[in-house]
């Protein structure tokens, strides 16, 4: 099994998805095969409930496995062995193609996990259950390193109330949009709320996630990093790459690549690598130390 390392670090600067998901009444238990008992912790997820699932990944961490036409959900017995310590949300990938974009789903199944709000990629493919619960067991020491060790007791489904405050016009229609795939409306809206009150930092932070998310929609991963490491030199084909880093929680890897690459260019690829080093700092958000050091290393190569 390839599955992705796991590491509090690998949790930040990821896409945040919870400000991709408009909030609607949360996810459902997934009813048990016929002769089973019903599971509290085996959850029916969708591109209108996720919100509720990344409220959830506070307490206890949460599989996100994604099945499609042929391929069933796998891994609800082995998640329940784990005696609410670990819930799983199933996810049509091809009915909820917002949520399959966002978690880069390109073949079923694939299986991620979220903590704490935030996504980590595990693996693609089956695999035996003892691989599986390797698996498992680091996404558990990830949940504890980052202080996520609630546990769904037996016999309650997990207790997320949905929120269902109004959003503003325009970040409804953000909303609405990108549930869509209409990432070229969204960006639209996110300007225009923008253009009426430039304070409005959530519109900021989502113009910059779902500008993310329209530049990879379509892409080639393997055509993006041979392009990069045929030319070095070439701005737009490092700019892409690093969009593919940030989306996978690799900020570090976006900010070097970028930043080294800058002292070399003309004033307009300068111009070009600022204005997505600024995106990227809203995606992950200021508080992040990478962001601090990114922020701090580009004001010294401006200055």
């Amino acid at each position: 099994m390839t599955n992705v390392p796991l590491s509090p670090a690998s949790m930040r600067g990821a896409v945040d998805l919870s400000s991709l998901v408009n909030p609607r009444p949360a996810p459902t238990p997934v009813a048990a095969p016929e002769g089973g008992t019903s599971s509290t912790v085996v959850l029916a997820a969708d591109d209108a409930s996720f919100t509720q699932v990344l409220e959830l990944s506070n307490t206890v961490p949460v599989v996100v496995e994604f099945y499609g036409q042929g391929v069933a959900a796998q891994l609800g017995p082995i998640v329940e062995s784990y005696g609410g310590r670990i819930v799983l949300a199933t996810v049509d990938g091809q009915a909820n193609p917002q949520l399959a974009q966002a978690f880069q789903v390109t073949q079923i199944p694939t299986v991620a996990a979220v903590v704490g709000g935030r996504p980590v990629q595990l693996y693609v493919g089956a695999y035996p259950d003892a691989e599986v619960r390797q698996v498992l067991d680091q996404v558990l020491e990830l949940a504890a390193k980052n202080g996520v060790t609630g546990v769904v007791p037996a016999g309650d489904a997990p207790a997320v109330e949905p929120v269902e405050e109004p959003l503003p016009p325009h970040h409804q229609e953000a909303f609405d949009a990108i549930a869509a795939g209409n990432y070229e409306a969204a960006i639209a809206e996110y300007k225009t709320a923008i253009a009426q009150n430039p304070r409005d930092s959530l519109a900021v932070a989502g113009l910059a996630q779902v500008s993310l998310l329209h530049r990879l929609d379509g892409v080639s991963l393997d055509e993006v990093r041979s392009a990069a490491a045929t030319d070095q030199a070439d701005v737009t084909a490092q700019l892409a790459v690093a969009d593919l880093d940030v989306s996978g929680g690799h900020l570090e890897d976006a900010f070097d690549r970028l930043l080294t690459l800058f002292p070399t260019l003309d004033a307009d690829g300068k111009t070009a690598v600022r204005t997505r080093m600024l995106e990227y700092f809203e995606i992950a958000g200021a508080d992040d130390p990478r962001v601090i050091a990114g922020r701090r290393r580009l004001t010294g190569l401006l200055y």
